[in-house]
């Protein structure tokens, strides 16, 4: 067989890509893109990948969480800051509970295209391309905004090396010392998460008070002082993707050097489609988006071309099927990999199966079906012998009105008063924090079952 080419993509039916109009215009773009730095290395991903295989054998557990679909005009050095924060937060939450390491991984520094369910949307009977991120045109609704532009791709590879910039910063200059617990706080003042929050500081900040009474000196625990912080995407634009690759000199092995994890959606699956065939062909850790409509032969096939070595942490499945639904779905997939004996991890996307619109008209998620599908997710593994091994948010640092529900209790009628994301909405600072005690307590129950049946 043919070596994989980083340009083979091309030669197989594409779904969910936009049409640019001057050819030559596009060409200018990917041969630009293609002469600057990559923005992620192979001995990241290569770490990356060691730690998802730790979470597959429920040694560690990935939190993957951020934006929808990151934006040029709300870009920002605090909007970057704050969901780093929540996630920190979120981490360390999951790390008491679970007794394990938390991999850390963002949607951010890339997470620009959307995948849309119509190439064209009507406004007042005037039809335009549906918006798809900020890469490719943009939100507001006339012809030339909606028109695909390639310079955009450029713009979106400098706004993600300024936010992989600062995120390296805040990873390794003090800002995620563990000591620093406390100032993580996000200025929750009310509600009993934030009480539950502060207790667990608290207990944490008496333990390292110990370990420093006990002679355990900052140079033993500089782990203690930086965080691995990694970033991820959905492959969805591969031009950029394609103009991005590189070939490691390290193995010979080629490195979609756009991010460190990339993923495939739901709508983007196709064994034979553009999406997989580019995947298959880079050495980073792939996800893969597995919906209501994921039969088991397609799981096998998928497996098969995505990780033929059958590497731990090379393929993430990442469950998404809806509140009530999971029952129906997962353990027929699960059946899939037991019987191909293939090393995956199970995480669970518990946000897009539960989209709705709101009597006020706007999209959003309730709380209880996140909560419910969370729930679901771990009954099914504990049911099957499987391993729960992550979760995947759709999340902000930004106190926004988007998903109703949480302690806060955000009614629909509140909607309206933060509604600030550009694609779906995004659980708040304050429901991603109660979602991570609700995550940390199902991981708290199987760890003591376990031990149970260990003894």
């Amino acid at each position: 067989m043919a070596e994989w080419q980083k340009s083979d993509w091309r030669a197989k039916p594409r779904v969910q890509m936009p049409d640019y109009t001057d050819e030559a215009e596009l060409k200018a773009v990917e041969a630009k893109l293609a002469s600057y730095p990559p923005l992620v290395f192979a001995g990241e991903a290569r770490r990356l990948k060691a730690q998802l295989g730790a979470a597959s054998r429920g040694e560690a557990f990935l939190l993957q969480g951020g934006d929808c679909a990151e934006s040029f005009e709300q870009f920002s050095a605090d909007g970057i800051r704050d969901t780093f924060k929540v996630m920190l937060q979120m981490a360390m939450v999951l790390t008491y509970g679970a007794k394990v390491p938390v991999v850390k991984v963002g949607r951010m520094a890339g997470q620009f295209a959307k995948p849309r369910s119509a190439p064209t949307e009507v406004v007042d009977g005037v039809e335009l391309p549906s918006y798809r991120g900020d890469i490719i045109n943009e939100l507001d609704f006339s012809p030339k905004s909606r028109t695909p532009d390639p310079h955009k791709m450029l713009q979106a590879y400098t706004q993600a090396a300024a936010t992989l910039n600062l995120l390296r910063a805040f990873s390794t200059g003090g800002y995620a010392d563990v000591h620093q617990v406390h100032a993580w706080t996000l200025g929750f003042t009310e509600g009993e998460k934030a009480e539950q929050y502060r207790d667990l500081a608290n207990r944490i900040s008496d333990t390292l008070d110990f370990m420093k009474a006990a002679g355990v000196t900052s140079d033993k625990m500089h782990s203690l002082q930086t965080v691995d912080f990694y970033t991820s995407h959905e492959s969805l634009l591969l031009e950029y993707e394609e103009a991005l690759t590189r070939m490691d000199s390290t193995s010979g092995k080629w490195l979609a050097g756009s991010g460190h994890m990339i993923w495939i959606g739901d709508r983007t699956r196709q064994p034979d489609g553009a999406h997989v065939e580019f995947a298959r062909g880079v050495q980073n850790p792939i996800g893969l988006k597995c919906g209501p409509t994921t039969t088991a032969d397609d799981l096998k096939v998928l497996m098969e071309k995505l990780n033929p070595e059958n590497e731990a942490g090379r393929l993430t499945l990442i469950a998404r099927f809806g509140a009530g639904s999971v029952g129906e779905h997962l353990p027929r997939l699960i059946k899939a990999v037991k019987e191909e004996g293939a090393n995956v991890l199970w995480t669970c996307d518990a946000m897009h199966g539960n989209t709705i619109k709101s009597a006020t008209g706007y999209k959003t998620r309730p709380f209880d079906s996140v909560l419910r599908e969370v729930r679901e997710f771990f009954g099914v593994h504990k049911a099957e012998g499987t391993i729960p091994g992550g979760v995947h948010f759709e999340m902000t640092g930004q106190d926004v009105t988007e998903c109703t529900g949480g302690v806060r209790a955000v009614t629909e009628e509140d909607l309206s008063a933060r509604y600030h994301t550009a694609c779906d909405p995004r659980l708040n600072a304050s429901q991603s924090l109660e979602l991570a005690f609700l995550v940390a307590e199902e991981l708290s129950a199987m760890n003591v079952a376990r031990q149970a049946a260990a003894v």
